[in-house]
């Protein structure tokens, strides 16, 4: 027996007793929905570990410690670009998936100003707390309604789709790394007193019993939300990004760490509610029609908008088609089954894969019976598809609807666009069709096995000056591609540019080629969905990276750095 299996079999063991065997995940088929990406990435683990309260991952962080193997932390597994699963290739070390989903629990301050968050809560799950407080938390429905957990959005920049937020951030974190000297620290920087001990002071956090420091903690220095993006936003002038993975400016200790600390809790603004939004749905050929529009808005209007979500036509149509199941199944059942449904859906993936049956059967199965559906979008999203090749979802509050009114009425109609006013239900399907076009994608590919060879998913952050922002391909690029897909967070500059590649042809190359285009245009990347194992870290971006865990013992790998102890 081999060193490494000695030590893997030992360790296994110990997870056992400190988790109970049920929790110790082994097999191939129990362990795939975690070692395969949503989109991208799949590895081996040598076991997936779930620990039913903050004190079992302590002591499984412990023992994966001290048994020198390597954690990838991991929640929800809803990540774009492979960052939360095993990569494939190998690594020096034995490595242990450490899932938090079970840890769910939620506590208040200050009557719900803040919240404190174990790693495993859900955007759903905070939002559906918050609603009857008239509050939400920094993402609402969109990344929410694929099952994204909090924690994973802090620690990959996530951005969202809510333009006066920015970037899910926060300085407060309690958190585990292992330091220069190689020691295993639990790092309370909550802002909250909770004892001196770890497992003191996660024993305390697990019970709630926060009631004696909520006084204390309103005195606390250090920012749960980016507090400058509103006023950042607005400069339509500068040639540098809104918001960017690798911004200096919101890389601080868990937010942006992409898993190389262990997150145990966060502490997180909420912002109020806005209760009775009105949707503006604006329609253009003419995308300069578009920027003209977003810079007179972020200039001269007093209220932001609360999102302004681009669609080009080919994504309304790839959503539309290929996304009606998932649309139909949150509209009927909300985004809290939704974990489960795609828990079931990867059980069946599994078995069919021991069948020897072509990956992607259960899209292909569920692609069918969604075409047997009627239609599902009001009609007049419909008759502006087929009218105009870029469309923009405005959201505004009460205090700005007038407003936007007047600056909409200024642009439109002319020759090129228009708008209408959204009813209730026209505004919740715009929305829903938008955020279903990344799992439309998926699908796309599974339905189309035979013509796609993979998707490349590029997610890229424009200068916030730049008028030309539509992406056109060369022609020798263009034929390559059978499938483009655009849509985007317009006010942000923040740019989803999917391409399902032809069979047979070289997806890395064509990835390098259009982010070479991208670059020259000043374009940087990735914007909000981490680098991943898809793009490379910039240098100061791995300079965090190697601060932040200098032993490389958590989630090494990632923006294509080194998966070696030391970073060697």
């Amino acid at each position: 027996m081999s060193p490494d299996i000695e030590t893997v079999e030992s360790l296994l063991s110990k997870l056992r007793g400190i988790v109970g065997p049920r929790q110790v995940l082994i097999s191939a088929a129990a362990k795939r929905r975690y070692c395969r990406g949503y989109r991208y990435g799949q590895g081996e683990a040598a076991a997936v570990v779930r620990p039913g309260s903050l004190v079992e991952m302590w002591r499984v962080l412990q023992a994966c410690h001290a048994a020198d193997v390597i954690v990838i932390c991991q929640a929800a597994n809803t990540g774009l670009t492979g960052g939360s699963t095993p990569a494939d290739g190998g690594y020096d070390r034995p490595v242990i998936v450490l899932n938090t989903l079970r840890l769910r629990r939620l506590d208040l301050l200050d009557q719900g100003l803040q919240v404190v968050t174990q790693p495993g809560v859900t955007l759903d799950q905070l939002e559906r707390r918050l609603k009857p407080l008239g509050r939400e938390p920094h993402s609402v429905i969109g990344s929410s309604c694929m099952g994204a957990s909090v924690t994973g959005g802090v620690c990959n920049n996530s951005g969202g789709s809510l333009i006066r937020r920015g970037p899910a951030y926060t300085e407060l974190a309690l958190y585990a790394q292992v330091d220069s000297q190689g020691q295993l620290q639990l790092i309370n920087h909550l802002g909250l007193e909770l004892g001196t001990t770890p497992e003191e002071i996660l024993a305390r956090l697990e019970q709630g019993n926060l009631s004696e420091v909520n006084e204390n903690s309103r005195h606390c220095t250090r920012h749960a939300s980016d507090h400058e993006y509103a006023r950042h936003v607005r400069d339509v002038q500068a040639a540098t990004p809104a918001r960017y993975n690798a911004d200096p400016r919101r890389l601080y200790e868990a937010s942006g760490s992409a898993g190389h600390v262990v997150v145990f809790a966060l502490r997180l603004d909420t912002f109020a509610a806005d209760l009775t939004p009105t949707v503006f749905y604006i329609g253009s050929n003419d995308p300069a029609e578009l920027e003209a529009f977003r810079r007179s808005m972020l200039t001269h209007a007093e209220h932001l908008p609360i999102a302004g979500e681009y669609m080009h036509r080919s994504a309304f149509e790839a959503s539309e088609r290929y996304g009606k199941d998932l649309f139909l199944f949150i509209r009927r059942c909300g985004t809290e089954r939704l974990m489960q449904a795609y828990a079931i859906k990867s059980r069946v993936d599994a078995w069919l894969d021991k069948l020897g049956l072509r990956p992607g059967c259960t899209d292909r199965l569920l692609q069918r019976l969604s075409g047997w559906l009627p239609s599902h979008l009001p009609a007049r999203l419909i008759a502006w598809r087929n009218r105009y090749e870029h469309h923009l979802l405005l959201k505004m509050n009460e205090e700005g609807v007038q407003e936007a009114r007047r600056l909409l009425q200024q642009h439109f109609p002319s020759a090129t666009g228009d708008f209408f006013e959204c009813e209730e239900e026209e505004g919740r399907a715009a929305f829903l069709n938008r955020f279903v076009v990344g799992a439309a994608i998926v699908r796309y590919r599974a339905v189309h096995v035979d013509e796609v060879e993979d998707i490349v998913a590029l997610d890229v952050a424009l200068p916030r000056n730049m008028q030309d922002w539509f992406e056109h391909l060369p022609a020798k690029l263009a034929e390559k591609i059978r499938f483009t897909m655009l849509c985007g967070h317009f006010f942000c500059h923040v740019m989803h540019q999917e391409y399902l590649v032809r069979k047979g042809e070289n997806c890395d190359a064509i990835k390098e080629a259009i982010l070479a285009l991208l670059e020259a245009k000043g374009a940087r990347y990735p914007a909000e969905h981490n680098v991943g194992h898809q793009y490379r870290a910039e240098p100061a971006l791995e300079d965090f990276y190697r601060r932040l865990d200098p032993t490389n013992s958590f989630n090494p790998g990632i923006g294509q750095t080194s998966r070696r102890k030391h970073w060697r």
